[in-house]
């Protein structure tokens, strides 16, 4: 897919979404059952091709992934890859494996496509070398990496200073090797789906709102039950908030705390917001959350909700231009290291729809004009980019072109037309 227009019908809708499953949990679902020694059952996994990266990954080191059955020879029982292996443009599967890869006995080089090869990945390598994990990155801290083969592995205790859930997880799972306990500590803002998992198959332990402590062992084989992804969810939701005497339900889908920095940031711009916890998935709440319009008034995000939200900014500065007052987003410099340099992105979105914003150093302003204009979206190759420009398009007369616009199936392949069958 090159280029696509998407326009709303205009007026109101009141209906129930099923979206995929969770990108964050169905990554660690496949790592989890493919570090496993035995056969595990893996449902509702997300339809994203970043998902695919790392099933195609662990198919590389010798696990077999036959629809929802995972059987491996357990990680010690990996083969060493006799090529790169490919992650796509999957930043979650590079930095996991690494971790993982790091204290195996299995080694490996991981790349990915011309954007993943741009991104920061320096970061990981005090963490696991502190345990004694063999990992180097390429030039500028960055991919190709190298991992693994290493002899002996240690125990460390490490604080990393960004709130970071895939450096945190990449240092988890490779402290399952240790000899004995390590612990690990960060800033507050992260999403703590591993932590929880670890917890409840007995190999870790909370220390502290931020602290975690894992023990060394094996995670054993197991059925897991992916929920639906918040983040493929906020869409709909913002979609939702733009639109006048819309609502939008989605059920069964997870609600980790660290995942509902989203919702916050609707509630406070004015959002009718009802969320109901249903379940769990190992510890992990679940829940229907239902997101309804209302008026819309610019806010302030800084600090840990810019962190909880993170993923979601770029919506932000969609829902935004039709606030009233001025929409400001600081301390997100992690923006400009993602499958784009977001920040500028975001900026040259709003743009090119005839919106105002200004690009900062770590965040930007978006004014609250209450409308945007037809125009051409330059994605980037920034999946995330392409689905806020198809929210926003869906309240501009006449839509929008989004270029590259195929990108969005990196998390959601089916996206565009669930967006357009909100009226139907």
């Amino acid at each position: 897919m090159a280029d696509l227009r998407i326009a709303g019908p205009g007026g109101s809708f009141d209906t129930t979404v099923a979206v995929p499953g969770d990108k964050s949990l169905s990554h660690r679902a496949l790592l989890f059952a493919g570090m496993a020694d035995g056969d595990s059952l893996v449902r509702g996994l997300g339809t994203g091709a970043d998902i695919v990266s790392t099933a195609n990954a662990l198919r590389r080191l010798g696990v077999d992934i036959d629809g929802d059955r995972v059987r491996s020879p357990g990680v010690g029982g990996w083969t060493s890859p006799e090529t790169p292996l490919d992650c796509g443009n999957s930043g979650t599967t590079m930095r996991l494996l690494t971790g993982t890869l790091s204290t195996s006995p299995v080694s490996g080089t991981l790349v990915g496509d011309e954007s993943l090869m741009r991104r920061p990945m320096e970061r990981l390598v005090a963490p696991l070398a502190a345990l004694g994990g063999v990992v180097a990155t390429g030039p500028d801290g960055r991919p190709p990496i190298t991992a693994g083969g290493t002899g002996r592995v240690g125990h460390a205790s490490v604080r990393i200073p960004m709130a970071s859930a895939q450096v945190r997880t990449a240092f988890e799972l490779a402290a399952l090797a240790g000899d004995d306990a390590s612990t690990i500590d960060s800033p507050a803002g992260y999403r703590d789906h591993t932590e929880r998992w670890l917890e409840s198959i007995g190999l870790g332990s909370r220390l502290s709102p931020t602290a975690f402590r894992v023990t060394p062992g094996v995670i054993p084989p197991a059925t897991y039950d992916v929920p639906a992804d918040p983040s493929s969810a906020s869409y709909l939701w913002a979609t939702a908030a733009l639109h006048p005497g819309a609502a939008v339900t989605t059920p069964g889908v997870s609600l980790n705390p660290g995942r509902l920095g989203f919702l916050q940031v609707l509630e406070m711009m004015g959002a009718q917001i009802e969320a109901e916890v249903t379940g769990d998935v190992g510890g992990d709440p679940v829940g229907d959350v239902r997101v309804s319009a209302a008026g819309l008034s610019g806010v302030r995000i800084d600090g840990a909700l810019a962190v909880a939200a993170l993923d979601e900014l770029p919506l932000v500065a969609v829902l935004g231009a039709y606030a009233e007052g001025i929409t400001s987003v600081r301390e997100a410099g992690e923006l400009r290291g993602k499958e784009s340099d977001r920040i500028a992105a975001v900026v040259q979105m709003v743009r090119a729809l005839h919106g105002g914003a200004e690009e900062l150093d770590d965040g930007f302003d978006v004014l609250g004009t209450g409308f945007l204009e037809s125009g051409t979206v330059e994605t980037a190759h920034d999946h995330r980019i392409a689905m806020s420009a198809a929210v926003a398009a869906t309240r501009i007369p006449g839509g929008a072109v989004i270029r590259d616009a195929g990108v969005a199936s990196v998390s959601w392949p089916g996206f565009y037309g669930t967006l357009e069958g909100l009226w139907s």
